[in-house]
C-alpha cells in the first residue's frame, strides 16, 4: 500500500469522483478525511465506507468560504491528525451561454470550481511550510481547460485556472518540499458506456467518437491516478495536470485515417 503512514483530506468528497477517490486512498494506505458541503452525502459515504480500512472521517462545510476553510481543516487536525495530502475535488459543470449569463453564474462558477482550489492550497500551504511537511496536493481539473466547448465559458475557464494556479504554486511551493499536480478528467460516468446508442445522451454518443480507447470513463480511473501523484511513485513529478481521458485530448481525433497513393 503505497499511502501507509500518510493522511489525505479530500474536498468534493461526496459526488461521483470524490467517493471513488475517498475509497482508493484509503485501500492504498491513507488515513482520509472526507469534506462537502452535502452533509447526507458525506453521512452516506461514511455509512458505506470499508469498517477495516484506514480511519475516515467527515467535515461538513463550505470551501468556498474562507472562513470555513480554517475551520474544516482544524477539525480536520483534531479528528485525523496532521494531513500531508489534499486532494481538490469540489466543484460542479455549469453550462450557459454567454449572452444568457448573470454576473452571479459567472462568480459562483469561479468559486466553486477556482477560488475553493485556491484557498485549500494557500490554507495548507501556509501550515506545511510554517511546519516543514513535505507534503503532495492534486486538483481536479477538466479537460475543458485546455478543450473549448459552448455554454462553458465560466467553466472552462475556472479549470484552465486550476492548470495554471497548478503550476504556479508548484514553483511556489516545490521550493518548500511540497509538490503540486492536477488530473484532468475526461467524460466520466457512473457507468461504462462502449457503444453508442439512440439510449444514450447525444453527446455521449459524439463523445465516443473521440475516445481512441472507444469508452468513457469510470471514476476509479481518476481515482487511481491521484492516488499515484499524491504517493511517494511521484516523488520528482511536480507541476503536471495529467490528462486521463482515453486518448480524447490527442487532437483531431473524429478524424479516421485517409491515405493516398499519390501523395508522397
Amino acid at each position: 500500500m503505497r499511502l501507509s503512514g500518510h493522511t489525505a483530506f479530500v474536498t468534493g468528497a461526496a459526488g461521483l469522483l470524490g467517493r471513488a477517490i475517498v475509497a482508493d486512498l484509503r485501500r492504498e494506505g491513507a488515513k482520509v478525511v472526507a469534506s462537502d458541503i452535502n452533509a447526507e452525502g458525506l453521512a452516506a459515504l461514511v455509512a458505506g465506507a470499508k469498517a477495516d480500512g484506514p480511519s475516515l472521517a467527515a467535515v461538513i462545510g463550505d470551501v468556498t468560504a474562507e472562513n470555513d476553510v480554517a475551520r474544516m481543516v482544524d477539525e480536520a487536525d483534531r479528528l485525523a491528525g496532521p494531513v500531508d495530502i489534499l486532494v481538490n475535488c469540489a466543484g460542479k459543470y455549469l453550462n450557459q451561454p454567454v449572452v444568457a449569463m448573470t454576473v452571479e453564474e459567472w462568480d459562483r462558477a469561479m468559486a466553486l470550481n477556482l477560488r475553493s482550489t485556491m484557498l485549500m492550497c494557500r490554507e495548507y500551504g501556509r501550515r506545511w511550510i510554517a511546519a516543514g511537511t513535505r507534503g503532495a496536493i492534486v486538483n481536479i481539473s477538466s479537460g475543458a481547460g485546455t478543450s473549448a466547448r459552448a455554454g462553458s465559458a465560466h467553466y472552462a475557464a475556472a479549470k484552465a485556472g486550476v492548470n495554471m494556479l497548478t503550476e504556479v504554486l508548484a514553483i511556489e511551493f516545490g521550493r518548500e518540499g511540497i509538490r503540486v499536480n492536477g488530473v484532468a478528467p475526461g467524460v466520466v460516468l457512473d457507468h461504462v458506456v462502449e457503444e453508442e446508442s439512440p439510449d444514450n445522451h447525444a453527446y455521449i454518443n459524439l463523445s465516443l467518437r473521440g475516445i481512441p480507447l472507444g469508452r468513457t470513463g469510470r471514476p476509479d480511473d481518476i481515482a487511481r491516478a491521484v492516488s499515484f501523484l499524491a504517493s511517494d511513485d511521484a516523488e520528482w513529478i511536480n507541476g503536471v495536470t495529467l490528462e486521463v481521458n482515453g486518448g480524447s485530448h490527442c487532437g483531431r481525433t473524429h478524424v479516421p485515417l485517409t491515405f493516398d497513393a499519390n501523395f508522397k
